[in-house]
């Protein structure tokens, strides 16, 4: 069992009906506090349960647990549940399915309410802050990008001093940017800054390692595109290991600062190793390792630019699938400015993102910790001291 941040509730949905549409197709919403899940199919094995936390309709591919709150708590049953497996559970063996009656059988131990309570409490309380983790994540992920996009894209510290407006950075930060614009083959851009391809700010592009991925921690990690194309983190507890000689190791090992960009699947999805680890990239990665430190955080950004996309969809331009490789990605022209200005925002951006690193390595901590609580808690076999209710 090991529940990942995002499978604790549903706080938003993706779609939305009004009443007179739920009328019309009579549909039935489970109330707040109910437990939702797959029940047929390969997403029933994946055991991703969900808990309401406002009056939802679900498909006919799913069900509801809708608890008797006067015999058990939404938390607890929420947390109780996850001690089965439901594709064991499910019958036939192409496409299993989950019916009612074998869910009714389950047998749970159901304690007190207050010591429900206070079981839900203290898992709810990790999982709480592991989703606090994952939306500050998100708010200075959002930072980050605001900052490059103002300073490379928008170009507003220029604009500002050209129209004798405030910066509205400090002096010796505003002194960095100039106060004109010049023409260049990316359009105007400001003066002293520079169009160069990619490939002149890194090594030689290198290939990753062909291999298939284990869950079975044997070799080191083998980062893959389906790693890096989900979030603006890596998240490495997920990440599987691979079997690898000690020569294809040192051949293929990340280190921090490396930047790899998908060519096939998900074409142009890019990351930065951002912490060492034990780690090697799978073969439709490509390394791109920056010639100097500073040029990792900029790249890092610019990946996640539109202008970056924009080269990434006009390579699929009249073909029915993108397809990138070394060379053409190290053709891409890229706008650098001056030094000072790209150590200065890769000092901003790391204070970022060593948070998001920090808090993404925190909230690890503690899912190993809810996870190792959780099946002794829920079986009664850890007690914990309740007061009685009155």
């Amino acid at each position: 069992m090991n529940l990942s941040a995002n499978e604790v509730r549903i706080n938003e949905a993706t779609n939305w009906i009004n009443q007179d549409v739920a009328k019309e197709i009579k549909a039935k919403p489970i109330p707040e506090g109910s437990i939702v899940f797959a029940k047929i199919g390969e997403a029933l094995k994946q055991n991703r349960l969900r808990m309401t936390v406002r009056p939802t309709i679900v498909d006919n591919n799913m069900m509801g647990a809708i608890p008797k709150t006067d015999i058990v708590e939404p938390g607890f049953l929420f947390y109780g549940m996850h001690q089965f497996d439901f594709g064991e559970i499910a019958s036939g063996t192409a496409l299993p399915y989950l019916t009612m009656s074998e869910l009714a059988n389950l047998p749970m131990s159901i304690p007190p309410l207050p010591e429900q309570r206070a079981i839900a409490h203290i898992l709810g309380t990790l999982d709480d802050k592991i989703e606090l983790n994952r939306r500050m994540n998100q708010t200075l992920e959002e930072m980050a990008r605001a900052i490059f996009k103002s300073w490379f894209v928008d170009f507003d510290p220029v604009r500002a001093k050209m129209e004798g407006r405030d910066v509205g950075l400090p002096p010796d930060l505003a002194a960095l940017f100039p106060d004109r614009l010049v023409d260049s083959e990316l359009g105007a851009i400001p003066a002293g800054w520079e169009v160069k391809p990619l490939g002149e700010l890194c090594d030689k592009p290198q290939y990753g390692y062909t291999q298939s991925g284990k869950d079975e921690p044997i070799g080191p990690k083998f980062l893959r595109i389906t790693d890096i194309n989900k979030k603006a983190w890596i998240e490495w507890d997920s990440v599987p290991h691979c079997e690898i000689t000690e020569d294809a190791f040192d051949k293929y090992r990340l280190k921090e600062g490396d930047v790899l960009i998908a060519r096939m699947a998900d074409p142009g999805h890019g990351c930065m190793i951002e912490e060492e680890q034990y780690a090697v990239f799978a073969s439709y990665l490509i390394r791109f390792r920056p010639m100097h430190g500073r040029y990792a955080r900029f790249i890092q950004y610019w990946l996640r630019s539109d202008n970056y996309w924009e080269l990434v969809k006009g390579r699929g331009a009249g073909t029915t699938r993108i397809s990138l490789n070394a060379k053409v990605i190290s053709e891409f022209p890229i706008l650098v400015p001056n030094d000072s200005l790209l150590d200065t925002f890769g000092e901003q951006i790391n204070v970022l993102r060593t948070s998001v690193v920090a808090n993404y390595n925190e909230s690890c901590a503690l899912t190993a910790q809810r996870d190792a609580l959780l099946p002794g808690l829920v079986s009664g076999e850890l007690k914990l001291p309740v007061q009685r209710e009155d």
